[in-house]
């Protein structure tokens, strides 16, 4: 399988408008993958007091990213981006990350939004598509689709995981964590770590899976049995 003859030969050569185009739109918040509905834990943390400001927020993100879910998800996206014109290897991944999710919740998130972003992928047509497999996590489908499409790995990883904690400050400003102003300021002050761990990452292989946020994993659990909740997990 080749990539997009469009933007064949630009990996490792820098972020051309095209591609930066493509990957805006698909890391977008008006991507129809669902993104908003998920908070991966934050919502129980919040409610259990252990993420109360911004300063807690922050110590949140940071530590998700070098040790927790996004870090897993970064080698998973790093993996999925060299193999991605290999069924089987591409299969087996997606059985890894669906196998690493620590709960139900974290489980249905990564499936449901995997799955919804290789549904609107269609719009940018590409063989990969046919070959990856129906039951695939979010981190795996981008990644795929991305070196498929000529996409820079680091870029591309460093895209996701700016998404991902972007997400996740939108999830505190509406649980009443911090305002707006702290969120951009937050988003801000994590450039120099999202760079840090896609670089790191997109050297990785997936002996360097693993993860230490223990309290995220626990909140993520925790949450299945909450009541009242905007989120699902």
């Amino acid at each position: 399988m080749t990539q997009d003859p469009a933007l064949q030969g630009q990996v490792g050569q820098g972020l051309d408008t095209q591609a930066l185009l493509r990957l805006m739109a698909w890391l977008s918040p008006a991507f129809p993958i669902g993104g908003f509905a998920w908070s991966g834990g934050l919502e129980r943390a919040v409610a259990d007091r252990l993420v109360t400001s911004a300063p807690d927020l922050t110590s949140w993100l940071e530590t998700i990213l070098r040790h927790g879910s996004l870090w897993n998800d970064a080698v998973l996206f790093s993996s999925a981006f060299e193999a991605f014109d290999q069924r089987d290897a591409l299969k087996d991944l997606s059985e890894l990350g669906l196998a690493l999710a620590g709960s139900a919740e974290r489980h249905a998130e990564t499936l449901s939004l995997g799955q919804a972003f290789v549904t609107a992928a269609i719009a940018w047509p590409h063989p990969v598509l046919q070959i990856l497999p129906k039951q695939v996590p979010f981190p795996v489908a981008v990644g795929a689709i991305s070196a498929a499409h000529g996409v820079p790995k680091t870029s591309a990883i460093a895209a996701y995981l700016h998404a991902a904690v972007s997400q996740s400050v939108s999830a505190g400003i509406r649980l009443g964590v911090c305002g707006q102003a702290h969120g951009v300021g937050i988003l801000a002050g994590r450039e120099s770590l999202v760079r840090e761990v896609a670089e790191k990452a997109q050297g990785a292989t997936l002996d360097d899976l693993g993860g230490a946020a223990v309290q995220a994993e626990i909140a993520s659990l925790r949450h299945e049995t909450q009541h009242s909740r905007l989120f699902r997990s």
